[in-house]
Formats: structure tokens, sequence, C-alpha cells
């Protein structure tokens, strides 16, 4: 039987097969005379369409016969912006590097928030850049309100070849995904409002989308394309028009604000002179006993950044005798806010007390002598402490502009301070400022601080741990005899480690030397330098020659 079964199986197949053979190229050759007929009725018809002439035509089908015709054509309500096109080509190198450093700063608070919540170590950009090719705008309508507005509705398009590569390690794991062949399509609306009478003249900046963008990417995963899955390219483009469609489809906006509007509204009405005399008893901070003290001086409701003096040394009772003049623009609200803090060449600055000075409390054109106790701050629940903090003497004077006579330096960005009382004639005080670095790599480990060297002088800012683009903000003053004109700044960013066991506890990420002769002739200049012995790390330095005169 076992062998009766095997022979009528294998009969079995083969029959079965030949008949299926046979009725598929039935079917095939049957249908493919039909498709064929299709076919051809539907080239004859091409090869003697209706023909009319394009006036006759409605917008939509002439929209549908050229789909790439510019909105400024299809539409009168749109603007011609070549010269716009044309600026943002010269201009797309300088961009690219803005925009990337912009989005960087924006997305990496972003990352830092939501990363524990994944259990993921870190998440970094190993490359971004937008690539060579910049977005065209296909046309701009302008409207026009009666507020103190400007709206303005974009047609953009964009087919660029951006690099971003992103690295998350996890677990001891990395792992990258890059974003390539990006192209959009989407119609913003972008409002500027409240116009203001303060430079850029406008307060805030509104970003809407008229329409869902069309967006089309490629993505790879550990250098594998991720958008030949199948569906995946599908549902990726549908879940991101409808994410920015839900956070920013008309009427729901992306604020952006560039000034405080109360603020900008209002013109400087006045200078305010402030002398910073000395300092009483101050507070003991450092471990030995002694204290470094400085006074940091900023205008409340003002964005511009604080003044401060120099920096006494192993001193509890400094003498400074340091001018400053601050601009008002309201003298009814603004106070003066004057903060001691103990200097630290590592860590972060302790604050020794402060006091604040309403404006209102002052008489124009009449200086005024105050003695300040310092307090831990000025929160009024604050328990009052019976030690002492010390005492702060300033003499403040409030000099109010007269009518069309406004000085037009006020807001000048290099503008420096004077340098302190007792500066030779011939000489001055050279001031670093340390900001911040950049696209820092370390092979083992990236604790980065910065070391400065000038005539023989070290100093170095605090370390910030685990940190590519660390932040510091500190500044560092030099007295001289004369101009720095033929000496060098040597700035080196390393990194250290604590951990025991690390054969490199000690590493260098780079280094730049300045020439400090263009300090001098141009009395400010900050500027981002490119590292010497690094790939693609930077560090923003802040330099100023102050004078007395």
């Amino acid at each position: 039987m076992g062998i009766i079964s095997t022979i009528l199986g294998t009969f079995g197949f083969g029959f079965g097969t030949t008949i299926g053979i046979l009725i598929g190229y039935y079917l095939f050759i049957y249908h493919q005379s039909t498709d064929v007929q299709a076919s051809s009725n539907l080239l004859l018809n091409s090869l003697d369409p209706e023909i009319k002439p394009l006036m006759e035509l409605d917008s939509e089908a002439i929209a549908k016969m050229f789909p790439e015709i510019p909105l400024w054509v299809k539409n009168p309500d749109f603007d011609r912006i070549d010269w716009l096109n044309k600026l943002i080509g010269y201009m797309w190198p300088y961009l690219d590097k803005a925009i990337s450093n912009m989005a960087k700063s924006i997305a990496k608070p972003i990352i830092a928030e939501q990363i524990p919540n994944y259990k993921i170590d870190s998440v970094e950009f190993e490359m971004l850049t937008l690539g060579s090719l910049p977005p065209t705008f296909q046309g701009m309508k302008v409207y026009a309100t009666d507020d103190k507005e400007l709206i303005m509705e974009l047609s953009v398009k964009w087919a660029g070849n951006p690099n971003i590569l992103v690295a998350a390690k996890a677990f001891g794991l990395k792992a990258t995904v890059q974003v390539v062949d990006l192209q959009v399509y989407a119609t913003p609306r972008i409002t500027l409002k409240p116009l203001v009478p303060s430079f850029p003249c406008f307060a805030n900046i509104f970003v809407s989308l008229m329409d869902k963008p069309q967006v089309d990417f490629g993505l790879k995963l550990l250098g594998a394309d991720v958008m030949a899955i199948p569906g995946l390219y599908r549902f990726v483009q549908e879940l991101i028009k409808d994410q920015v469609a839900n956070m920013y489809l008309w009427p729901k906006t992306l604020c952006v604000q560039i000034m405080d509007p109360s603020t900008a509204m209002k013109k400087p009405v006045g200078l305010l002179n402030v002398n910073v005399i000395k300092a009483i008893k101050l507070k003991k901070k450092d471990f030995l006993g002694g204290s470094d003290p400085y006074v940091k001086l900023t205008l409340s409701g003002d964005r511009v950044p604080g003044k401060k003096t120099v920096v006494k040394h192993s001193n509890l009772n400094p003498e400074w005798n340091e001018e400053f003049d601050l601009v008002v623009k309201d003298p009814e609200s603004q106070e003066l806010h004057l903060i001691v803090y103990d200097w630290e060449q590592v860590g972060k600055h302790d604050k020794i007390g402060m006091n604040v000075i309403p404006l209102k409390d002052l008489t124009p054109e009449e200086p005024k002598l105050m003695t300040l106790e310092l307090l831990k701050s000025m929160e009024p629940n604050e328990p009052v402490s019976e030690k002492s903090r010390g005492q702060l003497v300033v003499e403040v004077e409030y000099k109010p502009f007269k009518e069309d006579n406004i000085p037009d330096n006020l807001d000048d960005p290099n503008a420096v301070e004077k340098a302190p009382e007792g500066t030779p004639s011939g000489g001055g005080l050279l001031v670093v400022i340390v900001h911040e670095a950049e696209d820092l790599e370390g092979k083992y480990h990236t604790n980065p601080y910065v070391r400065l060297l000038f005539k023989g002088e070290e100093r170095k800012t605090k370390r910030v741990k685990k940190n590519r683009e660390p932040r510091w903000d500190e500044d560092f003053q030099f007295p001289l005899d004369e101009p720095p004109v033929n000496d060098k700044l040597h700035v080196e960013v390393i990194s250290t480690s604590s951990r025991m066991g690390l054969i490199q506890s000690k590493e260098a990420l780079g280094y730049v030397v300045i020439n400090l002769a263009d300090v001098v002739s141009n009395r400010r200049i900050n500027d981002k330098y490119h590292l010497i012995d690094s790939k693609n790390g930077r560090v923003q330095i802040e330099l100023q020659w102050r004078t007395s005169s």
C-alpha cells in the first residue's frame, strides 16, 4: 500500500501541475490581449487630445498642468521675492552654522529633560549641518492691519542635503540615527508684534502653519535605511504631519520672545552713575578665613549684562572706587541690584550678600552716599541672621536726560567700562571673559575647564562635568602698566577625571593662541576661536581693554 500511495501521489502532483500551467497560460494570454487593447485605445486618445487655449482653462486645471509654478504667478496676492532667495543663497554657509548652533542649544535642554524617563545615558549631536542647498521662497504675502504688527505668509520649498547624525548611549551600547535627503514644503505665517521703537523694532515672533507641511526624508539606523521597511515610510510621514499640525497649525503658534515688550516700548530717560567705594567687615567665605570679593551691578527689568568691579584678593575690607554708568528707562519702577561675591578659582562663586536701591528714592542731580547692610536675599520671609555679612558703601546719582539730548552710543555693544581708579595713565586693565565652548571631544572623558596663560600668570575656570558644550561665563582681569600690543594670550581647554584607575586622568582637548594687538585698537573683541588639535572644537572668548581715559 505504501508503494501504491507514493505512485498515485506522484502522478497526482504531476497531473495537477500540468493542468495549473495550462490554465495560467490561458488566463495570461486572455488578460494580456484585453490590456493591450485598452492601452491601444488610451494611446489613440492621447494622440488626439482636446486642445484648448490657456485662457479658457480654470486655475485648478493650470495648477495640475504646472505643479511647480510659483505662487506669485498663480496668486496675485503673493509677491515675487527673488531678491530674498539670492540673499539667502549668498548667506547660506553662515546661516547653516548659525541655525545649526541654535538648533543644538534649543534641543539640548529638551533632551536633558527627557532622557531620564527612558533610562538613556546620553543623546548627542555628532553631526548637524543643513547642507549646501538653501531653501527657496516661492512668494510672500503681507497683511496690513491696524494693530502694531507685521504679518507675512511665505511659501517655502526646500530640497536639501543635510547631514544630521544623533548618537544615543544606553547600557554601555551606542546607536546612531542619521537623517538625510530632507525635503520640506510648508506655508508658514510669521507675525512680528508688537512693533516697538527699539532695535530690532519688534518684541515677539509668532510662527504658525497655514497647512499641514509636506515632509520627506531618509532615516538610517546603524547604517541601514529604516524607511525601506514596508509601511513605515507612510506611517512616519503622517505621524510628523499630525504632530507638527497639532502644535503649530493655525491658530496655534510658536512664540519666540526677542525682548520684553514692557521695557522695549520705553526709551532711555537718564543715566545712573554708581561709584562703588568700599566694603566693610565682609563675611569670611574661604577655608583659610578670607574672601576675594567683587561687586556685580544690575538694573531690574534690563536685559543688558551686569557690570562688575575688579576682584580684591584676600581682603575683608576692600576699596574699589570704581564708577559705572547704567541706562535708566523707568526710574519709577527700576531698582539697582548690588551683589557682593567671593571669587573662586574653581567652582561657583559664593554670594556674600546683597541689597537694592529703588531709583524712585533718589533725587535727580543729587549725589547720595549710602552705606548698605548686606543681606542673604531680598525675600521678605527670609529669616534675619544675627551674624553680619558686612556693609557696602556706594555713591549714586540719577541724571535724567534733557529733551532731544539723548546720547547716541547708549546701546553700543562695543563700549567698555573704564579702568578702576589708580590705573597708570599709560596702562590699563585687560579683561578676559571665558563664555563657552562647543563640539569638544575627549578620547577618555569630557569634563572640561579652561586654562589661561598670560605673562607667566595662570588662571583657571571651574570644571564642568560630562559636557561637550560647557558654559562658564567667568572673567579674569590682568592690570598692566602698558598696552599689550606685542603680547599673546594662551588659551587651553583641558579635561580631567577624578575616577580611580584611569590611565589618562588629564587630557588636552585643544588650544588657541590669541594676539592682543587687535584688542588694544578695538577695545573689545568677542569671538569664537577654533581649537588647535581638536576636530571641531571651538571656544568663545571675550577680550576687553579698559583704560582710565
